[in-house]
């Protein structure tokens, strides 16, 4: 199965190591590392490494390019980007004991010839049976309903849509007449398309299903520590693997979606999808920048996958 993954908003990420994050302090830094991301980079990435070939789209500044061509070369990816002038944006994530802390810019002013540029590219290069990874926010300049729009374009050309995004992207994505056919939302983000918060799992998996009997084939919802949540017309399972150690948490959604498209590409059953995106975001967790282990540490990863049945009303 062909896979395409595209990102309007691409960033550099800037990961910065410290003991502790003070407010009005001065710190010194341990480790200060760049990695080509944004998040269908990143799911590109992650896809490479399992072995699935992936073809990149999206836009590109040209002034500071280097760190995509440099990952695109070395693991195969497939370079549809278009260049435009400027420079990419670069996205700061702070981690200390506590956690990571993301400062994330706006990306590269665009107008809707570019937009249309992009939607020209991918529309031309995916074909029936494809999958088509749309993720990430869009830049200024590009409408909110563009995730909507190539939804309903490629699924018109026997394309399947796998749709990670939030706020309005995602809103105009899931009011619209033709649905993604898998989306991955967390609780925050399913919380801003439903106009209130979502006070209990029972809520949580309500809401999942809403969407699963609207249209949309498989809904993911992940929830942190807490696993994820996989509801399909096969059933609704919960799944869950217990951390050991934390590098970086940057790209650990993204690689659950990577984790999907593989699951998606070798025709998997609701179990399969469940325990392989899981060990995905797991295996990510170990490691700095948008990689995976080797097959074999994701493979034990997924056997070790905790997944429940959930009954739904």
């Amino acid at each position: 199965m062909p896979i395409h993954s595209v990102t309007f908003n691409p960033a550099i990420d800037q990961t910065v190591l410290l003991d502790h994050l003070v407010p009005g302090e001065v710190h010194r830094a341990h480790t200060v590392r760049q990695n080509a991301g944004g998040k269908g980079v990143n799911v590109a990435s992650c896809l490479a490494d399992w072995g699935v070939p992936v073809t990149a789209h999206g836009l590109l500044g040209s002034d500071n390019a280097a760190p995509f061509d440099a990952l695109f070369t070395a693991k195969l990816i497939e370079d549809r980007f278009i260049r435009i002038s400027g420079s990419t944006r670069v996205n700061l994530k702070i981690v200390d004991a506590e956690g990571t802390t993301d400062i994330n810019l706006d990306g590269i002013a665009v107008d809707l010839g570019r937009v249309d540029m992009v939607v020209a590219t991918i529309c031309a290069a995916a074909g029936d049976g494809d999958l088509v990874i749309l993720s990430g926010s869009v830049p200024p300049g590009c409408p909110y309903e563009i995730y909507a729009r190539l939804t309903a374009r490629l699924r018109a050309q026997g394309c399947t849509i796998l749709l990670d995004t939030s706020g309005e992207p995602l809103k105009c994505a899931l009011d619209a007449d033709v649905l993604p056919n898998i989306i991955k939302p967390n609780r925050e983000e399913l919380a801003h398309w439903l106009g209130e918060p979502i006070a209990d799992r029972g809520a949580l998996i309500a809401a999942a299903d809403t969407l699963r009997r609207r249209g949309v084939d498989l809904v993911v919802v992940s929830m942190g520590e807490e696993g994820a949540l996989f509801l399909s017309d096969e059933g609704a399972v919960s799944a869950r693997l217990v951390v050991d150690g934390v590098a970086s948490t940057v790209g650990a959604g993204d690689a659950m979606v990577a984790g999907i498209a593989a699951a998606v590409n070798e025709n998997a059953v609701l179990d399969r999808t469940a325990r392989l995106a899981t060990a995905f975001a797991v295996a990510k967790l170990g490691m700095v920048g948008p990689n995976l282990p080797s097959l074999g540490v994701v493979h034990a990863l997924a056997g070790d996958v905790s997944v429940d049945t959930i009954t739904i009303a």
